[in-house]
């Protein structure tokens, strides 16, 4: 499983302690699942602050602190509980500009850093998931 939350939270002008409070709330309730252990993943918001249409949501820098503020919150909580933490805010920039990279409504990643992600995550979870599937065959 994967939660990836918050960037709307950012959007609609949340504070920090309302997005904690429904974060954990949330962690928790996924947490009551009882999956086995590192199956599920908590992912960072993407540095969604140099997009062209961020502008329209507030002051870049000031969406890329609270972007980080928010990214420390959840990191924080996915700890708590024990869930594996992938940082895509590195990645989420990385091929900027590029054809694909962000989707023609130049807020949302195109499918080219989607696969990018993608390609973070597996890296994180693919040792913890290949063992616990290994373990659990006959």
């Amino acid at each position: 499983m994967t939660i990836l939350i918050g960037v709307n939270d950012i959007v609609q002008g949340r504070s920090a302690e309302l997005y904690v409070r429904s974060l954990a709330a949330i962690y928790d309730a996924v947490a009551a699942l009882d999956l086995a252990s590192g199956r599920v993943v908590a992912i960072s918001i993407p540095n969604w602050s140099v997009v062209p249409a961020a502008a329209g949501f507030g002051d870049p820098g000031r969406l890329r602190r609270l972007t980080d503020d928010f990214n420390g919150l959840a990191q924080t909580e996915a700890k708590k509980r024990q869930l594996i933490w992938v940082d895509i805010t590195e990645i989420s920039t990385s091929s900027q500009g590029a054809p694909g990279w962000i989707s023609s409504d130049q807020l949302h990643p195109g499918d080219i850093q989607y696969a990018a992600w993608a390609d973070v995550i597996w890296r994180a979870v693919r040792e913890p998931w290949t063992a616990a599937a290994s373990l659990s065959r006959p």
